[in-house]
């Protein structure tokens, strides 16, 4: 197999005395499509925030395509790593939030062009040619110069992987994405994930309590429980075959019979 495009090496978050990761060994290969799954509390978010640079670990490394994300060299020595070490090695690397994060006061196209502009320096005229492409892709071609305000929850978090996918991501990181819309809009969400699996190459890591879904498109599905790595293997050999009694507690709550 390829070298891994992220590792998580002895990875330790704690939020005050709450000890909420406890020593996360993790290899994403490139391509490579993840499902994180597990009870609230467990950590799952925070492992893809600090990928993201949203959250700093305790203690750890994480190494993104050979460099180490939150430390870098000064003066023959690792220190820790300034802003401009985080934003270029994160540059590979794209999130979906919950709440879909989008500028309301910009139209959708406007929201999908403006950090490969502004951020990456990119020609406008590329960019606007990209984000239509990706809107049309996500089935809002149509609706280019409407704001936030006028899409549905499901819309808007079609606009957001458009948005994130218009940076060309490496890696794209999906924390819940679901959780947050009415059970109707689900299904235009996770099909256009599922789109992305099948048709892009970029490693791809979901946080998720689509147990079914995960089943469908995951190579490699971890079950976190109390901030470690409790089970992890294909996706059937987790959700369906596993004798783990914490991970069977955990599906029979939340796969859909």
């Amino acid at each position: 197999m390829s070298e891994p495009i992220v590792k998580y090496r002895d990875v330790h978050k704690s939020f005050g005395d709450t000890k909420v990761l406890k020593g996360i060994n993790l290899d994403i290969h490139p391509a490579e499509k993840i499902a994180v799954i597990g009870p609230s509390g467990s950590g799952k978010t925070t492992i893809i925030r600090m990928l993201m640079t949203l959250e700093e670990p305790t203690s750890g490394d994480i190494i993104v395509d050979g460099t180490n994300l939150w430390k870098m060299e000064k003066n023959d020595k690792m220190v820790k790593a300034n802003e401009k070490h985080l934003r270029e090695v994160r540059g590979d690397i794209g999130m979906v939030f919950q709440h879909f994060n989008l500028f309301p006061h910009m139209t959708i196209l406007e929201n999908c062009m403006s950090a490969p502009i502004h951020v990456k320096k990119e020609n406008k005229n590329e960019v606007r040619e990209r984000a239509i492409q990706m809107l049309e892709r996500v089935g809002l071609g149509d609706k280019l110069e409407n704001y936030p305000s006028q899409l549905s929850g499901g819309q808007k978090q079609r606009v957001a992987m458009a948005r994130a996918l218009v940076m060309r991501p490496k890696i794209m990181l999906f924390d819940e994405v679901t959780s947050a819309l009415d059970p109707e809009l689900v299904g235009e969400v996770l099909e256009v994930i599922r789109d992305i699996a099948k048709n892009d190459d970029m490693a791809m890591v979901l946080v998720t309590h689509e147990m079914d879904f995960a089943l469908d498109i995951a190579d490699k599905v971890l079950f976190l429980d109390e901030g470690v790595i409790a089970e992890q293997g294909t996706a059937s050999e987790v959700i369906e075959h596993s004798s783990n009694e914490r991970l069977q507690s955990f599906l029979h709550r939340f796969r859909k019979v």
